[in-house]
């Protein structure tokens, strides 16, 4: 079994970021905490700051894994073309944020892109991220 986990812009500067909204740890210690959790599972990990790039990625992984995690960042509120993407994309999504967007700003309250997966969590750090590769293989299996 493959999973994609994509993240999205700022995701690369966890670590400097509020820890009360997004937990003390680095996208790095992230990655390895979700491999070393999950060791019977293939990942592949992703990040990137541009939009594009986030789009390429998702149409990149059709047909070759099994299902996909992703982490928009601030496009979930804003990118009409990351949800379309999504929508073409045929095998189990699920769209993760390691702070709760419907405690935060009126503006973060809506995710454009979560529309176009399986479902999202929200609120749980680390464990939103633990959480969607459970499911995953709930899912799958």
């Amino acid at each position: 079994m493959i999973i994609t986990v994509i993240n999205g812009p700022n995701l690369n500067k966890l670590g400097e970021r509020d820890p009360g909204k997004y937990g003390n740890f680095t996208l790095e210690s992230l990655n390895s905490l979700i491999r070393n959790e999950f060791s019977d599972i293939e990942f592949d990990f992703f990040q990137s700051n541009v939009e594009g790039e986030i789009i390429n990625k998702i149409q990149e992984i059709s047909g070759i894994s099994d299902a996909l995690i992703i982490n928009p960042g601030g496009y979930s509120h804003t990118s009409v073309s990351i949800k379309d993407a999504l929508e073409l994309l045929k095998m189990p999504k699920i769209e993760v944020h390691l702070s709760n967007i419907a405690a935060r700003e009126n503006y973060r309250n809506f995710s454009i892109t979560a529309s176009a997966t399986n479902g999202y969590i929200s609120g749980f750090k680390e464990l939103s991220y633990m959480s969607a590769v459970y499911l995953i293989k709930k899912i799958l299996n």
